[in-house]
Parts: C-alpha cells; sequence; structure tokens
C-alpha cells in the first residue's frame, strides 16, 4: 500500500456523515412517531431498528464528558483518544494516517457515556502495517469496551453486533440515529482493498453502555 492508498483508505473511514445525516437520523424517529398517531395502526417497523437488535439492558446514561482513552481487551486495543470532525468530502475523518496507535472521538456525535450514539473513528492499516483498529472486525457479541473519561469515569460498552457494510449502501440512519440509550460505534475499513480506491467496506460495531467505573 503506497501513502497515497494510505490516505484514500483514511478519507473513507467511518462512511460518508454529515451534520444534516445525524439530525435526518434523530427526526426520522420523531416522523414515524407522527405517522403512527395520524394512521389507523400501528406504524411501519422501521427497517433501522433492525439493527439494535440483542443489545442488552443499558444503564442509566450520564452527564458529557470527554472521552480520553480506548481499551478493548479482546481485540488487543489500548488506544489514546483525540477529537475528530469532517473531512471536505463529508466522510468522518480519522486521526492522521501516521498516527496508527490512535482513535479519534467524532466530536459531531454526544460524548461516550452520554445518552445518544457516540462515534469513534480509527484506521485498519496504513502504509507501514496493521493500525489501531486492525482487529476490530474480529470483535463478537458480549465484549468489553472501555472508554475513560475527562471525569474520571470508566464507561464500559458491551457488543451486541459487528457487521461490514457496503459504502454504497451505508445505512447512516440506522448507524447514527439517535436512542434513548448509551451507544457507541466503533468504525473502521473493511471489505476488499482495491489499490487507488481504498476499501469498498466499513466495519461498524454496536454496543451499549452497560456499567460504569
Amino acid at each position: 500500500m503506497t501513502d497515497t492508498d494510505a490516505g484514500t483508505s483514511a478519507r473513507k473511514t467511518g462512511s460518508r456523515l454529515s451534520t444534516a445525516a445525524i439530525v435526518l437520523a434523530f427526526a426520522a424517529g420523531i416522523t414515524m412517531i407522527v405517522i403512527g398517531l395520524r394512521g389507523f395502526g400501528p406504524p411501519t417497523p422501521d427497517p433501522a431498528d433492525a439493527l439494535l437488535d440483542g443489545a442488552p439492558p443499558g444503564h442509566a446514561p450520564l452527564s458529557a464528558s470527554e472521552p480520553v482513552s480506548l481499551r478493548i481487551p479482546a481485540a488487543d486495543i489500548a488506544a489514546p483518544l483525540v477529537r475528530t470532525g469532517l473531512d471536505a468530502d463529508g466522510w468522518v475523518a480519522a486521526p492522521p494516517a501516521e498516527d496508527t496507535g490512535t482513535a479519534g472521538w467524532y466530536e459531531g456525535s454526544v460524548t461516550p457515556g452520554a445518552r445518544g450514539t457516540a462515534v469513534l473513528v480509527g484506521h485498519v492499516d496504513s502504509a507501514v502495517g496493521p493500525a489501531v483498529f486492525y482487529h476490530a472486525g474480529e470483535l463478537s457479541k458480549g465484549d468489553r469496551i472501555e472508554v475513560a473519561r475527562a471525569d474520571g469515569s470508566t464507561v464500559v460498552f458491551t457488543v451486541y453486533r459487528v457487521q461490514l457494510f457496503d459504502t454504497r449502501t451505508f445505512p447512516s440512519e440506522g448507524v447514527y440515529r439517535h436512542t434513548r440509550h448509551a451507544e457507541l460505534r466503533l468504525l473502521t475499513c473493511g471489505g476488499t482493498y482495491r489499490e487507488g480506491r481504498g476499501y469498498d467496506g466499513n466495519i461498524v460495531v454496536f454496543a451499549r453502555l452497560t456499567s460504569v467505573s
């Protein structure tokens, strides 16, 4: 993989996500409720809800506090967290490609542990080899994700789904949608790698807050 290829891979991390997409994902739930109230029967099930199937009972959400570091024992991940935003093309930006051991918290999402969906992103590899989320796709239901926060607390999330999505049909609403629980999403590249184009998919790890220490 060349430096240019690594840059292409980084640009695709996390799938395209704009502020409008997050607002739409939250508003979709409100729209569904209104339609249900106006109709003569229950609202049509939202396909995005299926992505939450299998989620464990959740711990009560906490107040906001910026994340500091990430630890995932089952994937041998221990990494500092830095803020990330959107790049010029509207994709969630991972940390710089040379920071292979650093993961990013997308600051347009809630802080991990707060009510809603927090988003963490990281590279799967780089021009020099494996990166921070290289083993993220090997996580399975029941694995723990620990996030240390600036307020001194550590929020623990339990994985309930790991899925690979094609970037062309990435279900942004289902992945990023706001919920009444404290949810977490880990995103990295996955699927088939093509020279000059990067990866054609995104691995998404779904997890819910289950304890606090």
